[in-house]
């Protein structure tokens, strides 16, 4: 029996450079073997090679993991890069994603359908067959879900829809806070993603430079991430407010990050000054050649 998982393994990964007119069958076949391993390669290897035709063997292979899941799928390997697969051949019926969020698979430590969760919260968004406010109507629950990266998938799929209804919901989830702060983050993020400039300001009062704590780290860099002189603006204030050390290289970093020329000259100067955490906000950042090399003259 390991031989000959062994050699169906090793037929799957000979697929991997092979033109897609020669992978087809082949992948066919696999994606209705039992072992779920296995079809999870090929499930990965279709969506490679972009083979839409493979589409019905995919949905096919979902359900039949979808029975005695347990037993047939207990990590949920087969189940997510199904998943994945669709999604990235861009399969438009909501059925089989409303059914990954929907999944549950408790495993020895953890939720083996963490993965499928989210994978599938995101993959609904490019579904033709649901108006944005039933995606939205389905995604919401996802935010109360148990596991983070299923929440912190539910605000970029939230993002990714990218309407006036979605920009508020991820304002709540931010203004209500008590969670982690990479979901906040990817709160504050999605706002400015969606109103650009115009929500700085709501994003600056999450900075708390006089008690910063790791949210007011994800606020610098989605701040940051904007890339205008009212952020660097922004960032700079809050460091001259700040005593915390940490944090004072958070504000850095993030300035580096904005990439505005201002930013650039208060960091080299900064740096001049004998600030190593400036100087390293500056390296780490990529900045333009010409700024490195005045940075390395000492300014």
């Amino acid at each position: 029996m390991a031989r000959s998982f062994d050699a169906e393994l090793a037929a799957l990964e000979s697929l991997r450079g092979a033109a897609p007119a020669e992978t087809e069958a082949p992948l066919r076949k696999a994606l209705g073997n039992k072992n779920n391993f296995l079809v999870s390669k090929a499930a990965k290897l279709t969506a490679e090679q972009g083979h839409r035709s493979l589409i019905p063997y995919l949905v096919e292979a979902f359900d039949r993991f979808q029975r005695d899941p347990n037993k047939s799928d207990p990590n949920c390997w087969a189940k997510e890069a199904i998943a994945k697969a669709l999604a990235a051949l861009e399969y438009q019926e909501p059925e089989l994603f409303l059914r990954g969020i929907a999944t549950f698979q408790p495993g020895f430590t953890s939720d083996a359908a963490t993965g499928l969760r989210g994978t599938s919260a995101l993959a609904l968004v490019q579904c033709r067959g649901l108006s944005n406010t039933q995606v939205l109507t389905h995604l919401t629950p996802l935010f109360a879900d148990k596991e983070l990266p299923v929440r912190v998938n539910a605000a970029r799929a939230v993002e990714q829809i990218g309407t006036e209804a979605s920009s508020l919901m991820l304002r709540l989830r931010a203004e209500l806070g008590s969670d982690s702060p990479e979901l906040l983050g990817a709160c504050y993020a999605g706002v400015l993603h969606l109103e650009g400039p115009s929500a700085l300001e709501w994003a600056e009062k999450f900075l708390r430079p006089q008690h910063p704590d790791d949210t007011s780290a994800e606020a610098a860099f989605a701040i940051a991430d904007t890339r205008t002189e009212a952020a660097f603006t922004m960032l700079q204030r809050a460091w001259k407010l700040t005593r915390d050390p940490e944090f004072r290289g958070t504000l850095l970093t993030a300035m580096a990050l904005t990439r505005q020329d201002a930013a650039y000259e208060f960091l080299l100067k900064e740096s001049s000054d004998g600030s190593l955490t400036a100087r390293e906000a500056l390296e780490t950042s990529a900045p333009p050649p010409e700024i490195l090399a005045r940075l390395n003259r000492g300014g």
